[in-house]
């Protein structure tokens, strides 16, 4: 009997070791909102939980990457970069190296689901169910990770970074909460929702009523539309009100563009990071579309006459070794290796 019992130690330095010597994620508590479903999956220093939360439908991940020294000093505290996934991703799936190259800081990734846009939907009595992603990021994930882990809850020692869709969020969550996040990336981001690039704009329609579902039913060969990340098809309407400019219908649109609203930040103090590649000047390529974004946003801030950090990468040469310029994983992964040290270098001083 005895060797059938799960036997583990709570450490002096807040992990947990299991009864054949391994080292498991630490125990986190749940609170704000938040309540985890089964144990923590992975490493001590790499691992995710699964979370419900009235305000989102489902169940959720939350991946957490601690520093490689996060035990052995239990006093000492870190600084956090919040890392918002794209479409249709997961946080499981941000498998990037660079996210665990730090040891200076603490990355967090919470789930922002296959389309739901890091905002509070309009709609809330859709098929897909309760839809409040701001309010379970920043008022929920935020303060149960400075509860739970070492953290220095200060906006001085917070960043909050994302690639397309996550791009889009960062730079929304840091407009919106100025007094949470010191600095603000956009890998790739979709941060142009304006009538200026209509393109986006109708992206974040066709994710919202499954227009890749109905794409593929519409395709011959082996694509199959019952897979579509994006079901329940909604109503264009339901995250951000009539997406259409007529009559100012689509002001809510307008309010959550982070084009229009980079005054919002460098008001704060809060410092801007950019990275766009071309996508081969082809509109095939996502990247086409997200480098228009990215050039109206640095007309924005040289217009307010601010210092910006910006890099254009082109078509990827000399960006890294896997970048090609295009929206994808390759060019992410140097985009934060120039990131994180940078981060790194902010925090410290």
């Amino acid at each position: 009997m005895l060797a059938a019992l799960a036997v583990a130690v709570v450490t002096p330095a807040g992990s947990v070791q299991a009864a054949d010597g391994s080292a498991t994620p630490p125990p986190m508590a749940d609170g704000f909102g938040l309540t985890q479903v089964g144990a923590a999956t992975g490493s001590a220093t790499d691992f995710y939980l699964t979370v419900t939360t009235p305000e989102v439908a489902g169940e959720q991940h939350i991946k957490i990457i601690l520093p490689s020294g996060y035990y052995e000093e239990p006093d000492r505290r870190y600084p956090v970069m919040y890392f918002l996934h794209g479409s249709p991703d997961d946080p499981v799936q941000q498998t990037y190296p660079a996210l665990s190259m730090s040891d200076q800081m603490i990355t967090v990734i919470p789930d922002g689901g296959a389309r739901g846009w890091y905002a509070n939907w309009l709609d809330q009595k859709t098929a897909a169910g309760a839809q409040n992603w701001e309010n379970f990021h920043l008022g929920q994930v935020v303060p149960f990770i400075d509860a739970n882990l070492r953290t220095i809850a200060t906006k001085k020692a917070r960043a909050v970074a994302g690639v397309s869709m996550g791009g889009f969020g960062a730079f929304h969550y840091a407009q919106a909460r100025p007094d949470l996040f010191s600095h603000t990336a956009s890998l790739s981001g979709d941060i142009d929702l304006s009538v200026n690039h209509m393109g986006l704009r109708l992206a974040v329609v066709a994710s919202l009523i499954d227009g890749p579902g109905v794409i593929c039913a519409l395709a011959s060969g082996d694509c199959d539309p019952g897979d579509s990340p994006y079901k329940p098809g909604v109503d264009s309407d339901a995250a951000f009100g009539s997406p259409y400019p007529v009559f100012n219908a689509d002001w809510r649109w307008n309010e959550v563009d982070p084009s229009q609203h980079m005054g919002r930040l460098a008001e704060a103090g809060v410092k801007v990071s950019v990275y766009t590649g071309d996508g081969g000047g082809s509109p095939g390529d996502a990247e086409f579309w997200v480098a228009g974004a990215a050039k109206n946003v640095k007309s924005a801030m040289d217009a307010l006459g601010r210092s910006y950090y910006y890099v254009n990468y082109g078509d990827g040469a000399g960006w890294g070794t896997r970048c090609d310029g295009g929206h994808n994983a390759g060019c992410w992964e140097q985009d934060l290796r120039d990131l994180i040290p940078r981060l790194e270098r902010e925090f410290a001083a």
